[in-house]
């Protein structure tokens, strides 16, 4: 019977990831084309442009994966983005956080991901040009190029968004920040738009893996502007941005309860 219940379990898991993923990857061979199209205007549009271009790929994919997770979403804040590239970052809940902020974050981003990733062909080709970054958790030396290659993205006019956690609190408290971001904000002289997401980890960590509905909300939150940024000290914005994103969380999960 265990045995039973143990196979069981496992083909729904199987089933709902397949149903939920299966958009993405039929979708890939399809997206190479249009791929190689969008970037014949790299050098003829502005950044900007290009970049809207980009993003209009990975915001239907994340669409689709989320749609099929039969969740429903509340985003809020959008008058809270500035113009121009800024550092986005988030409390990291779990791994439908990016496939989230992707769908409903209008302003276009890369992220940082594992390097793994980048074996993945098709999906790696995307990010690169999203302006993602692709760091080495187990080498020192690629931490400190991650850091510069983020300050070279955002100089250039791109937006990135980093989990300052490092990892998924899967529906626990927001965990420490880590002061790397403070450090690219400083070099690349740009604000940074805090966000608070809350529920992600109910469409998958909280369900052994099984993904199911939840209410997901997504919340801008006012930006830390460069002057604010230049005029406190690491330890002062990295408080400030944990207690807004913190608050707002307690906020939303109050709200739900």
């Amino acid at each position: 019977m265990l045995i039973w219940f143990m196979n069981e379990r496992l083909v729904n898991n199987l089933f709902s990831s397949l149903r939920t993923f299966g958009f993405l990857f039929g979708y890939l061979p399809v997206s190479l084309s249009k791929l190689i199209t969008i970037k014949k205007q790299k050098n003829i549009i502005t950044t900007e442009q290009y970049d809207r271009l980009v993003h209009r790929v990975p915001q239907l994919w994340s669409s689709g994966i989320l749609q099929r997770t039969k969740s429903t979403f509340r985003f809020q804040g959008e008058e809270n983005l500035p113009s121009g590239p800024v550092l986005f970052i988030s409390n990291h809940e779990g791994n439908f956080d990016i496939p989230s902020l992707l769908a409903y974050i209008p302003k276009p981003f890369g992220f940082i991901s594992k390097i793994e990733v980048k074996k993945l062909p098709i999906i790696s080709q995307w990010m690169e040009e999203m302006n993602c970054v692709f760091l080495d958790r187990s080498n020192r030396k690629s931490s400190y190029q991650s850091i510069e290659d983020t300050v070279n993205i955002l100089k250039k006019g791109h937006s990135i968004l980093i989990f300052p956690e490092g990892t998924r609190s899967k529906g626990g408290e927001v965990g420490d920040f880590k002061s790397g971001f403070v450090r690219i904000a400083k070099m690349a002289n740009v604000p940074i738009v805090p966000i608070a997401i809350y529920g992600t980890s109910n469409i998958m960590e909280k369900n052994n893996n099984k993904i199911c509905p939840a209410n997901v909300q997504i919340s801008v939150l006012p930006t830390y502007t460069v002057e604010n940024i230049a005029h406190n000290e690491p330890s002062k914005i990295i408080e400030d941005l944990h207690t807004i994103i913190a608050k707002e969380i307690d906020f939303m999960s109050s709200a739900i309860k």
